[in-house]
C-alpha cells in the first residue's frame, strides 16, 4: 500500500554518493569525502519511490564472472551457425551484436567473439540471488523477467532509515560485491518512466526521472519508443500524423480516443509520462521452457528424440532450481520452411521431472514424424505451480523419480558430467578446438 512521504522525508538530500551515500552540495562535481564521481542528483530526489532494475547483459555478465580470462574479451552467448543470440556482453555489442540477432551474422561483425553456450540453470540460480536481495528492500517487487523487476519503496524510508534513491545505491552496490554482477537502476513516479530510466546509464547506471523531466525528454523520440507500440500501430499513427511523442503530447486527448479508442487514451497518458499501474508483487514466470536450432534440418526421430531428452533435462533443472512445478508440457517443433508446430498436453498432477516432462514430449513428437524435416525443437512446462505441490513421487515408477533425484545430487556434488543417461550419451567428447 502506498504511503505518502511525511514533510520530514520530502526533506532530504537533493544530491549524493553512490559509492559512500554521504550529502553533498547538488552543485559539486565529486564526492567531497571519497572522490567519487557517481553522483545522484535531483531535485524531487526524496520523493522518487518506484524503481526499475535491471541486471546488465544478465548471462554474458555472469559467464565473465565465473570465468576471468573472458572478461576483457567480447563474449555472445548463444551458440549453433543457424541459432541466434541469447545475450551480448558491451564489448560485443560495440560491434553490432544484439540479442536475437542470427548467430551467423553476429559472428561476422565480431568473429574474435567468445561464444558460450547459455547455462540456464545456472542463470536462474543467480536471477533468485538476486531477486531475493530485492525482497529484502520492500515486499512490493514485480518481477518482468530473471533479470529485471519493478520495485515500490514507498513508506520504506523508517525500515531502513535512508531515503529510497539510497537503499538502491547500496543495494546495487551489495549486488556488485555479494553477487559478482552489476545492476543498472532507474528510480522515478511510475513504471513507464522508471523503465526509461533504468536505460539511460547503463551499464552500472543509477538515473532519476520524474514526470517534468519526461515530457521534454520524450518529445523527439518515435512514437514505436512508447511499449506496445510496435510496426503495425507505429504505421497506422504516423498514417496520421503521429511521428514522434510530441505529436502525441499536442494531441486532444479525446480526438485520439475517437482515432484509437482506448489505446489512443493510454497514448496520450503515457506521451506525458503518466502511468498508474502498481507494482504487483509476485508476478511469476508462466512457463519454463528450453528450445533449440539445428545446424542442418533433421527428419530422423532418434535424432530428435535424444534432442528433446536433453532438453526435457534442462526444462527440468530450471523448475527444480526455481522451485517450482507445472501441470501442462508443450512440445514445440518449426520446419524447414519457417512454418511453427505447437502441441500441448495437461496432466493431472504437476511434475518437474525430466523423465516426465521427456514422456509426454516424446509421445507428443512421435505423431509429428511424417517425413517433415525440423530446423527447430523445444519443450516447455506451464501451468506452473511451487515445487513443494509436484506429484512425482506418486508416479506408479516411484523408482524413476527417486533415481533421477538421485542423480541431481550427484551432479549437485561433481558436475553436470557426472552422470549422463544412456540417450544422452553420445561416446566420449572430442576436444575443442
Amino acid at each position: 500500500m502506498y504511503v505518502s512521504p511525511s514533510p520530514a522525508e520530502l526533506s532530504g538530500p537533493r544530491c549524493f554518493c553512490r559509492d559512500c551515500l554521504v550529502d553533498l552540495d547538488a552543485r559539486v562535481k565529486r564526492c567531497t569525502s571519497c572522490g567519487s564521481p557517481r553522483l545522484v542528483r535531483h531535485h524531487a530526489l526524496p520523493s522518487l519511490t518506484l524503481a526499475h532494475i535491471d541486471c546488465d547483459a544478465f548471462y554474458a555478465t555472469v559467464e565473465k564472472r565465473d570465468n576471468p580470462d573472458i572478461v576483457d574479451r567480447p563474449v555472445i552467448i548463444g551458440g549453433g551457425k543457424r541459432g541466434v543470440v541469447s545475450a551480448a556482453c558491451y564489448i560485443a555489442r560495440t560491434y553490432g551484436v544484439r540479442s536475437a540477432m542470427p548467430m551467423f551474422k553476429a559472428l561476422d561483425l565480431c568473429p574474435d567473439a567468445v561464444v558460450v553456450r547459455p547455462d540456464m540453470a545456472k542463470y536462474v540460480r543467480v536471477g533468485r540471488e538476486v531477486r531475493h536481495a530485492m525482497q529484502a528492500l520492500t515486499p512490493l517487487v514485480e518481477p518482468l523477467s530473471i533479470d529485471e523487476a519493478f520495485l515500490d519503496l514507498s513508506g520504506t524510508q523508517r525500515v531502513h532509515g535512508m531515503i529510497p534513491a539510497k537503499v538502491l545505491a547500496k543495494f546495487a552496490a551489495d549486488i556488485e560485491r555479494t553477487v559478482g554482477i552489476t545492476v543498472s537502476v532507474g528510480l522515478s513516479v511510475n513504471k513507464f518512466l522508471a523503465k526509461i530510466a533504468s536505460d539511460l546509464d547503463k551499464p552500472r547506471g543509477f538515473a532519476t526521472l520524474d514526470q517534468e523531466d519526461a515530457v521534454a525528454m520524450l518529445a523527439d523520440r518515435p512514437v514505436s519508443f512508447i511499449f506496445g507500440v510496435g510496426p503495425a500501430t507505429a504505421e497506422k499513427l504516423s498514417q496520421r500524423g503521429f511521428r514522434k511523442i510530441s505529436d502525441l503530447q499536442r494531441a486532444d486527448e479525446t480526438d485520439l480516443m475517437k482515432q484509437f479508442g482506448g489505446e489512443g487514451r493510454r497514448l496520450w497518458r503515457l506521451a506525458r509520462g503518466i502511468d498508474d499501474r502498481l507494482v504487483v508483487a509476485d508476478r511469476g514466470a508462466k512457463t519454463i521452457s528450453n528450445e533449440t536450432t539445428f545446424n542442418e534440418d533433421i527428419r530422423d526421430y532418434a535424432t530428435l528424440e535424444k534432442i528433446l531428452w536433453r532438453l526435457s533435462e534442462k526444462v527440468s533443472s530450471r523448475l527444480k532450481s526455481s522451485e517450482l512445478s507445472g501441470t501442462t508440457v508443450t512440445l514445440k517443433l518449426k520446419t524447414a520452411d519457417f512454418r511453427q508446430r505447437t502441441r500441448s498436453q495437461s496432466i493431472q498432477s504437476p511434475t518437474q521431472m525430466a523423465a516426465r516432462i521427456f514422456d509426454i514430449s516424446r509421445e507428443m513428437l512421435a505423431k509429428e514424424i511424417d517425413g517433415t524435416a525440423f530446423r527447430l525443437i523445444g519443450t516447455g512446462v506451464s501451468a506452473l505451480k511451487p515445487g513443494n505441490e509436484a506429484g512425482d513421487d506418486n508416479m506408479l515408477d516411484r523408482r524413476s523419480s527417486h533415481a533421477e533425484r538421485a542423480i541431481d545430487d550427484l551432479r549437485k556434488k561433481f558436475g553436470s558430467a557426472a552422470v549422463i543417461r544412456g540417450i544422452a550419451y553420445d561416446g566420449p567428447e572430442k576436444p575443442r578446438t
